[in-house]
Parts: structure tokens; sequence; C-alpha cells
């Protein structure tokens, strides 16, 4: 049996989220069709069942610019996405598998995996962002699908002070629900707010425009020309790093300190969320079309499966 590494982005926004279900289109389950016909393996082959493994699910709307996941597969199966190819069985299998995706779908790579490798619990910590656009910056319609629009200014130095709370080991139980058998204690190693700078793609001091160089001025900035802004100058972007995160706990987070930044709730209020983890209606999560799933971090090969078999206890607090 050989264990494949895929690493992967999607746009979440036609999706039910990763995980497969019946009669709903998800990210996993989409993957798993296109596995099948590729290979030539029967659905429900108990010999075979091409099943992914991630290293976090997404919910429905939830996007993901870098995600992995792994799959066991046996070697005569793997050979038979080569075909008419002149590649090895896995580049293959990558190639393949991105020519019959949906767009909405992109195939980074396939690897194989090194030993211990465990998608999900070899994994050291998980990175997402949110992006909001708030009344003090231009709303540009193509980020519809990624970033949340709020017709208020965000006080950002209060939303940090929230955020800086959630830093260490705590019980998210007030933002977050458990999987059966599961806890909501997690380590949020980083957590910020900040605006995206507003800057030009190009320099500003000699633009090539349709009519030639643009002229500047020593110590200005101003051109006769068009500066092509970057597309995400202005969003409000909060940033989270953890070794993992529980059910609906990233947005949750957010919406509690949205709810601070707009004046809606005070810190006193956030910092008892913190300290009572009891899950009840002003916590729960915001809209997901502003989350993305950036970054999955692994330790060194050597501590895989150490990794693994550490992350898989349940944690207390202490």
């Amino acid at each position: 049996m050989t264990r494949l590494r895929i690493d992967l982005a999607y746009d979440g926004g036609g999706f039910y989220g990763w995980a497969t279900q019946p009669d709903i289109r998800t990210v996993q389950g989409t993957i798993e069709d296109a596995l099948h016909k590729v290979l030539r393996v029967p659905e429900h082959d108990p010999d075979e069942p091409l099943r992914l493994v991630v290293a976090g699910r997404t919910d429905t709307g939830v996007h993901a610019s870098h995600q992995v996941c792994h799959l066991d597969i046996t070697e005569p199966t793997l050979e038979r996405a080569v075909g008419h190819m002149k590649a090895p069985a896995v580049t293959a299998l990558e190639h393949r598998l991105q020519r019959l995706l949906p767009t909405d779908i992109t195939i980074h790579r396939v690897s194989v995996a090194p030993d211990g490798f465990d998608a999900r619990f070899s994994a050291l910590e998980r990175t997402y962002v949110y992006r909001i656009a708030d009344r003090t910056g231009e709303v540009d319609p193509r980020l519809r699908g990624c970033v949340l629009h709020i017709d208020d200014t965000l006080d950002l130095e209060a939303m940090n002070r929230a955020a800086a709370m959630t830093l260490g080991l705590h019980d998210f139980g007030s933002f977050a629900t458990p999987n059966p058998g599961g806890t909501t204690i997690r380590e949020v190693k980083r957590a910020s707010w900040a605006r995206v700078p507003s800057r030009p793609l190009v320099p500003v001091h000699g633009v090539v425009t349709a009519q030639g160089t643009a002229d500047s001025h020593d110590g200005d900035d101003a051109t006769t020309g068009y500066v092509t802004p970057t597309l995400e100058s202005g969003l409000v972007c909060f940033t989270i790093v953890a070794d993992a995160f529980a059910r609906n706990m990233v947005r949750s987070l957010v919406n509690a300190c949205v709810a601070v930044g707009i004046g809606k709730r005070d810190l006193d209020w956030f910092a008892g969320k913190m300290a009572v983890p009891k899950r009840e209606g002003s916590t729960g999560p915001i809209a997901p079309q502003g989350l993305t799933l950036e970054h999955v971090a692994y330790p060194p090969d050597s501590e895989l499966a150490s990794r693994a078999e550490a992350i898989r206890a349940v944690r207390t607090l202490p």
C-alpha cells in the first residue's frame, strides 16, 4: 500500500464543505469521484475505497488556498493512472486529476508521502485568514466570493485586544462545538487583525502608460498615469494560527471580534466568553465566504509519526 500526499486549493463557494455527503456537492466527494474515474475503480469497492483524509475539514462556503490530504492506494491501482502517458504513475495521476476536476478545484501537487505522514494528525499548525471590507475601504465586486462586506468602520485596536486573549492553550467552548468524543481545547499561536496597506502593483515613479513614461517630481509620488492598485488594498484581515481548530471556531471568533470592533460588545464581554467556555447565541459563526485556509505546517519527516501519535490524545487544560 502506498500513501500519497495531495496538496490542493479550492473555491468553497460552490461546495457544501469538505466532507462527503449523499447527493450533495462537496470537495471530498468531487475529488473521490474523479479518482474512481481516473483509476477505473468501481464506487464502494471494499478492496480499494479511495478515501481521502484531510488536514482540516472546511465548512460550507469556506475556501482553501493550500489544503492537504492523503490517500492510501495499492500499487496496481496507482499504475492504472499511467495509461498512454510516458510519465511515472504519481505524475500521471496528478495530471489526469487536474484535467478532470472542475475549475473550482486545483491540484498543486501529488507526491508519495514520507513514512509516518498523516495529513490530519501529523500537522503542527493550520493558518486561516478571514478577509473583510469595511466602510473605510472601497468594495471590489471581484472579491465578493472571498471577502465579507460590512457597513461599519472597524476598530482594529479593540479587535486586537480581544484577539490577544485567545493566545495560548484555552477551552474555546464559547466559540466552537466539539466532535463526538472530542474537546474544544486548542492552542492558538497567533491571532491578529491588520489592514492591508494601499499600495500599487507597479512603482509609482516612472510608471509606463499608454502615452509613455509618466512624469514624476522629486519627493512627490504624484504621477500623470494610472497606477494599478493591489487587489486586497484596504481590506481588514484576521490571521489566526493554531495547532488545530474545533468546528466553527475561527468564524465564531471573528464574529465576536467584529462585535467588539463595531462597539456592539465590549472587551469585558469577550473576556467573559474566554473565561467561561459555554456556547450560546451571541457567539455563533460569521458568514463563511471571508474565510480561507492558507497553510498547513508539518514537522520534519523523522517526527511525523510521533506527532501523529501525540495529537491523537484528547487534550486537557493544566
